[in-house]
């Protein structure tokens, strides 16, 4: 695979990935939410009115795991190829693409790091929550596996900058 077209890939299915985990942090929020109204009915001795809360935040989880799951193999491709190209092959002419890629690839880990913001305010208030069964450990695993997918498309997206930085060559300023 060719720089220009593994960068013509990549760019796009980060924007996806942002999508996916700024709607997902979204949507923990809500959760978030509605978990709130849960112990506040439970503090105050009222019967709790929400009761799909527990099978829709399972739902959710799993869907999660299932979306992460399913992105992790070509992202991990990606990657592979991206190694696959030596530092030669990413030219000058690629730079403006590299920088691209580089930009999204820092809005997603803004996504990613609201995403644990959200996550952080919902385990914030599940510690007191005992009423129902949550897969809770499901969402830490796609937390954690959001934090690191995201770390892993910077560093690529860093290098590739890099490199087609390095290469623009000498005439070229700024």
């Amino acid at each position: 695979m060719t720089p220009e077209t593994l960068l013509n890939q990549i760019s796009p299915a980060c924007d996806i990935l942002r999508s996916a985990i700024s709607g997902a942090a979204q949507t923990l929020l809500e959760f978030n939410r509605r978990l709130e109204q849960i112990l506040q009915q439970l503090h105050k001795n009222i019967p709790v009115r929400d009761t799909e809360f527990a099978a829709q935040f399972n739902a959710f989880c799993v869907q999660m795991r299932k979306e992460q799951d399913e992105r992790e193999q070509f992202w991990t491709q990606a990657r592979a190829d991206a190694r696959a190209c030596k530092p030669s092959d990413w030219t000058g002419e690629l730079a403006l693409a590299a920088k691209g890629f580089n930009s999204r690839a820092k809005t997603l880990s803004r996504a990613a790091d609201e995403f644990t913001t959200a996550y952080d305010i919902f385990c914030r208030n599940y510690k007191s929550f005992t009423a129902a069964k949550l897969n809770v450990w499901l969402l830490t695993s796609c937390q954690n596996d959001f934090a690191s997918l995201t770390g892993k498309i910077l560093f690529l997206a860093r290098e590739i900058a890099k490199h087609t930085d390095k290469n623009r060559g000498p005439y070229v300023c700024g």
